[in-house]
């Protein structure tokens, strides 16, 4: 067998390796989901959902007159998330290949864009029920929110390439991590109420508040489980 002057390796394993690697390149490049068009339109909803989350966040950290302000805002950019999701959902419709299957397509549009819907109703009930105390509980869940949204972002991000599949995975951990403290919170903020609140009014308000925090965060763990399963079927 041949062997090169400066090296004792046979030139056919220096040859071997290479070729290897590309056919190993190769395939993930074909597995890869090939999409100018899906991608960048859940890019759209995802700046959307985490803009939102953080106008909340905001909100509940300033003072009123900026809260209502804020509020104003929240409901402009759920009518954006709603456009982008009709986007999505039209094109999955017209468009022959799609990035990965129709079904996990639909699901993450409508996971994602019920996120916003859900910071929206909390700012709407906020507003109606005119909710003036701001309790440390709401502004916990706000932020989780925001960070699970910062997170969602970046697992699709990061779900393009098969490469990435261990900093999806981490994303999505995370994003199950904020979803298991709001879930305490919310139960533990809710028990507090029923024994300490006596006014049954104010009860309802903060519950449903605090209830519509959590179901926000619930549905960022439920568009992480389709990138989970996305990536599954690719991996």
């Amino acid at each position: 067998m041949l062997t090169t002057e400066n090296s004792k390796i046979p030139v056919s394993s220096q040859v071997e390796e290479p070729l290897v690697k590309r056919s190993i390149d190769f395939i993930f490049q074909a597995l890869l989901p090939k999409d100018r068009l899906f991608y960048p339109l859940f890019d759209q909803a995802c700046a959307n959902m985490v803009q939102t989350a953080r106008v909340l966040e905001r909100a509940l950290k300033s003072d009123s007159v900026t809260r209502i302000q804020s509020f104003e805002t929240i409901n402009h950019l759920e009518k954006q998330g709603d456009e982008i999701t009709h986007a999505i959902m039209r094109e999955t419709g017209n468009t022959f290949i799609v990035p990965f299957d129709r079904e996990d397509i639909h699901a993450l549009a409508i996971a994602i864009d019920d996120v916003v819907d859900y910071i929206n109703g909390t700012s709407k009930r906020l507003d109606l029920y005119k909710v003036h105390i701001i309790t440390p509980e709401m502004i916990r869940l706000a932020e989780i929110i925001t960070l699970s949204a910062i997170e969602l972002q970046s697992a699709l991000k990061e779900m393009r390439s098969l490469r990435n599949v261990r900093k999806v995975k981490a994303h999505l951990h995370t994003i199950n991590t904020l979803e298991n403290e709001a879930d305490r919170i919310m139960n533990d903020t809710i028990a507090a109420m029923f024994r300490n609140e006596t006014d049954a009014m104010n009860l309802l308000k903060k519950m449903e508040v605090i209830t519509f925090l959590e179901n926000a965060s619930d549905k960022c763990e439920e568009a992480a489980h389709v990138i989970d399963s996305v990536v599954i079927k690719f991996s």
